[in-house]
């Protein structure tokens, strides 16, 4: 996942609209936005090659969104940050407990910034700077530096959302994901990777020859408690593949066995 820009808790848009594009190498296999055979209260895409995941929530309402932090050199991690994901969604550790254990094993992944929480309590976690964060109501965006770095891409979803006087519907907001305009070489980012891949890397929607926007996602969180989730499978090259829709209402009684480690 590579851009994220959601209204959290605004007057017009109501609880949560975010809106999101997976970036990831085209040979990369992975699952689209579907409830998981193995663990059917979770629902989201999956990657195939690690399991994790780059986006999903589950029936109690607990969400986890990641992007990787561009630093301009390269990084391998022992475990897959797709993994955090998994960890988060599948267990029970409150946001502020599961980020000291993030705090703990960052080095264990490549840098990354995690969005996580409740729907109506999100939090986000930078690795590089082990920050934590609880989200104001507002209007946030997330790519590959930290929380609200005001990157072109990031700027033109934003202004989007804050122009909107409702929830959008899925096609308008594929529509704002889709997005190729291309900044000017002035306002690009230097993050270390030279001026060709800036500008590749750029748009809200990346077309590259083996790399690009795989899928883009909405989803809307509404007053009385119902979410929508929808998914556009983007064929290489950014065009739009099959469209998932899914409808859900959180069960905060909701109850399944858990295992995992002890909060620090």
């Amino acid at each position: 996942m590579c851009v994220i820009a959601l209204a959290y808790q605004t007057r017009l848009l109501g609880p949560l609209v975010l809106i999101a594009n997976r970036d990831e190498a085209y040979a990369r296999a992975s699952a689209p936005l579907a409830w998981w055979d193995d663990a059917p209260d979770i629902l989201g895409g999956r990657d195939l090659v690690a399991g994790g995941s780059w986006l999903a929530l589950d029936k109690r309402g607990r969400f986890a969104a990641i992007t990787n932090v561009r630093t301009g050199r390269p990084h391998s991690g022992i475990r897959s940050r797709g993994e955090l994901v998994t960890r988060f969604i599948a267990g029970a550790h409150s946001a502020p407990a599961f980020a000291r254990l993030l705090s703990q094993e960052r080095g264990d992944y490549a840098p990354f910034n995690l969005l996580f929480g409740e729907l109506r309590d999100l939090y986000h976690y930078n690795s590089q700077h082990d920050r934590l964060s609880r989200l104001t109501p507002g209007i946030h965006t997330l790519s590959n530096a930290t929380l609200d770095t005001p990157w072109p891409k990031c700027r033109r979803l934003a202004e989007e959302l804050q122009a909107c006087q409702r929830a959008p519907d899925a096609a308008t907001a594929f529509g704002w994901l889709g997005d190729r305009h291309l900044p000017a070489n002035a306002e690009l980012p230097n993050t270390g990777v030279g001026l060709a891949l800036e500008k590749m890397l750029a748009p809200v929607l990346i077309s590259g020859r083996d790399y690009g926007t795989r899928s883009s996602t909405l989803l809307v969180a509404q007053a009385r408690g119902d979410i929508s989730l929808s998914e556009l499978t983007r064929l290489p090259g950014g065009s739009g593949g099959q469209t998932r829709h899914f409808t859900l209402r959180p069960d905060p009684n909701y109850r399944k066995p858990v295992c995992e480690e002890n909060p620090a």
